[in-house]
């Protein structure tokens, strides 16, 4: 499994995702609000199973941390549309939050603070 299948990250070139409050020689013209993507996998029984016998011998979990990534790349790619429809071209204070929905699935929110940004004049 090459590096793309364990990577996530921004692929939009139109609006900015940084973990950090402002982006150095930008200044935040207008703060939109917060914005989210959110999804929700379940989990396949045969992963379920493979997972538990690969636990007894240890190691890394290849499946599931594939299955991670693109959920978390998922999640990432609605936030960006969602900032991107209410007129934003950037997302400040870019997090995930991974919980376990119900004992089913495992659901992931990528959130943060759309804004406009501007280059310093």
């Amino acid at each position: 499994m090459g590096i793309d299948e364990f990577g996530g990250g921004q692929k939009s070139q139109d609006v900015l995702v940084v973990t950090t409050n402002d982006v150095p020689g930008y200044r935040v013209d207008r703060v939109i609000g917060e914005v989210f993507g959110l999804t929700v996998r379940s989990r396949h029984i045969g992963s379920q199973i493979g997972a538990g016998l690969k636990s007894l011998v240890g190691g890394e979990l290849k499946g599931l941390t594939k299955t991670l990534v693109e959920t978390r790349n998922q999640a990432m790619e609605r936030l960006i549309e969602q900032a991107r429809a209410r007129g934003a071209n950037a997302v400040l204070m870019f997090r995930f939050d991974v919980t376990e929905a119900a004992d089913v699935g495992t659901e992931v929110c990528a959130y943060g603070t759309a804004v406009v940004i501007s280059p310093h004049a």
